[in-house]
């Protein structure tokens, strides 16, 4: 069976340098199909070349640090590939829920609790904290999953701007490996962010061009599509990293 994508067409409404602009109705992804028979094979393009400035360098630094601190597991590289070698010696090391707990655990450790609790008082669930939160994330968390924009979606019957479509996503690209964007980055960062923050958030990937959406103020779904999907065919983590892609 083919992998299909749940869709629904909405008009899309962005800021841009010279005003507002309205986008023809285009499809927004809700749920990923798995395709169970057959493994995706990941469509050969050139890579995403990006350019880490000195707040990247130093953000992707400390979450890898973090990562390292958590595990006990240490690696010599540096920049990125440094993060990506961490999260795939979890993916090694542990199973999937150790997984989770443990990039939970990082985050914790990354991000300082009080400021944490801070902002969960001081910004319960509106549509403002909606809209602030996918802001915020296109901004400061673009040298994690690399280029992204805030577009609009409804909730409540309202249109807000409270989702981020990351146009592909730099760890998935750099791993490509679907149990590693699933058991280190969707479920843990799901979970986190709703508990630290008091914020739900879906994470809704795109496996086939390797798209994300984040809807914040949306519960991911119990029988969520996503987690039924089989890894790539040419796993970059299994072939470089002897990672086991179970979910």
């Amino acid at each position: 069976m083919d992998a299909k994508l749940v869709t629904q067409h909405r008009s899309h409404v962005w800021a841009g340098k010279r005003g507002m602009h309205k986008l023809r109705s285009s499809p927004s992804i809700l749920a990923v199909l798995a395709r169970p028979a057959d493994n995706l094979t990941l469509v050969k393009e050139t890579p995403s070349l990006l350019t880490d400035n000195w707040f990247d360098r130093i953000a992707i630094n400390h979450l890898s640090q973090s990562v390292q601190a958590t595990t006990g597991l240490r690696n010599s590289k540096s920049g990125y590939e440094s993060l990506v070698e961490a999260a795939a010696m979890v993916s090694r090391n542990f199973d999937p829920i150790q997984q989770c707990e443990l990039v939970i655990a990082a985050l914790n450790k990354a991000f300082p609790s009080p400021i944490l609790s801070l902002i969960r008082t001081l910004m319960p669930q509106s549509k403002f904290t909606r809209e602030y939160f996918a802001a915020f994330t296109t901004l400061f968390f673009a040298w994690l999953v690399g280029p992204c924009k805030v577009i609009e979606s409804e909730i409540n019957g309202r249109r807000e701007k409270n989702v981020v479509h990351i146009k592909k996503c730099r760890f998935l690209e750099e791993s490509n490996c679907v149990g590693m964007c699933l058991n280190l980055c969707k479920n843990p960062s799901q979970k986190f962010i709703k508990d630290s923050l008091g914020m739900p958030v879906n994470m809704v990937p795109n496996f086939d061009d390797m798209s994300c959406q984040m809807i914040f103020g949306q519960d991911p779904p119990r029988d969520d599509p996503a987690l039924k999907q089989p890894c790539y065919k040419l796993c970059k983590a299994k072939k470089n990293h002897s990672v086991n892609c179970s979910i």
